[in-house]
C-alpha cells in the first residue's frame, strides 16, 4: 500500500532523492541516480522523502511513528548512499540496551555479537543498499556497531549515527549521545513511542520540546498510519492497535 507518494523535482541539483525500484517504472534523471554499488531507492510518503532531505542538511534528526512506516528503510538507505558517496566515512549503529525477552547475556559472542540481533533491522537493510558483499567487506570497519554504554566520552566525526529505538532512551542517555555530535557527523534519533519497553517513552518527545524551546533546530519527523507502506494487513493492524489505544 502506497500512500501520499510525492512526485520529484527533476531539476532540482541541490538535493538528489535516493532512487529505489518501483511499480511505476518512472524515468530518472540520469545525472540523479546513483551508481552501484548502493541500491537504487525512491521515498514512498512525503514523510519519507523529507527525512531523507533532513538527513542532508542537519545534524541531528528525529524520526518517530508506527512500525511499516519506512523510518528505519529510509534512514538505513540514505546512511548506505551518503557512506558510498564518501559524505560520511562510517555509519554508526546503536540502541539502547533494554530487552524485550531475552537479555544480551544470552547471546553468544562479543558485545557486537550480542548486539547484531536487536540491530538485524537496520544491519538488513544497509545489507539490501549496501549490496552482500560491500556489507561483509565493510562490517567492523566502515560499518561499526557501538553500546550505548561505551559512547559517553566519545566524539563521532564525519559518520552517519543511527540509534534505533530511541523512545527506550532517557533524558541523560539523550544528552549523553547527542552531545557527541562532532563535524560531518549526522545522528538519527528513530523510535515508535507506543512500542517503549520502559515507563520512560515520552523522554524522546520531550528533548525535541527542549531544543524547540531553546531555538535549536532538530527536525521531527512524526510518522502516522496513514505512512504505512509495508502491506495491507501490517497497516490494518496497526490503526486496530492504535484504535484500542495499545
Amino acid at each position: 500500500m502506497r500512500k501520499n507518494k510525492r512526485s520529484t523535482n527533476k531539476n532540482d541539483t541541490d538535493y538528489a532523492p535516493p532512487i529505489r525500484k518501483s511499480k511505476s517504472k518512472r524515468k530518472v534523471n540520469p545525472e540523479r541516480e546513483y551508481i552501484p554499488p548502493c541500491k537504487f531507492y525512491e521515498p514512498l510518503t512525503d514523510n519519507q522523502e523529507d527525512l531523507g532531505v533532513f538527513y542532508h542538511t542537519h545534524p541531528l534528526v528525529t524520526a518517530t511513528g508506527p512500525a511499516g512506516t519506512g523510518k528505519t528503510y529510509t534512514t538505513g538507505m540514505i546512511a548506505a548512499r551518503m557512506l558510498v558517496d564518501s559524505k560520511v566515512k562510517r555509519i554508526v549503529l546503536s540502541r539502547p540496551n533494554v530487552p524485550t525477552g531475552r537479555s544480551l547475556g544470552h547471546f553468544p559472542g562479543d558485545i557486537n555479537d550480542k548486539l547484531a540481533p536487536w540491530l538485524a533491522p537496520i544491519l538488513n537493510v544497509l545489507k539490501e543498499g549496501l549490496g552482500a558483499g560491500n556489507y561483509e567487506s565493510m562490517l567492523g570497519t566502515q560499518i561499526l556497531i557501538q553500546p550505548i554504554e561505551t559512547i559517553r566520552g566519545m566524539s563521532f566525526e564525519d559518520s552517519f549515527v543511527i540509534i534505533d529505538e530511541s523512545q527506550n532512551l532517557s533524558i541523560e542517555e539523550i544528552k549523553a549521545i547527542t552531545t557527541r555530535i562532532g563535524e560531518g557527523t549526522v545522528m538519527a534519533l528513530i523510535g515508535d513511542p507506543k512500542q517503549s519497553d520502559v515507563k520512560r517513552g515520552s523522554d524522546l518527545s520531550r528533548f525535541v520540546e527542549m531544543c524547540n524551546r531553546n531555538d535549536i533546530e532538530v527536525p521531527s519527523i512524526e510518522f502516522d498510519v496513514e505512512d504505512i507502506v509495508r502491506s495491507d494487513i501490517c497497516g490494518d493492524l496497526i490503526r486496530m492497535f492504535h484504535k484500542e489505544n495499545l
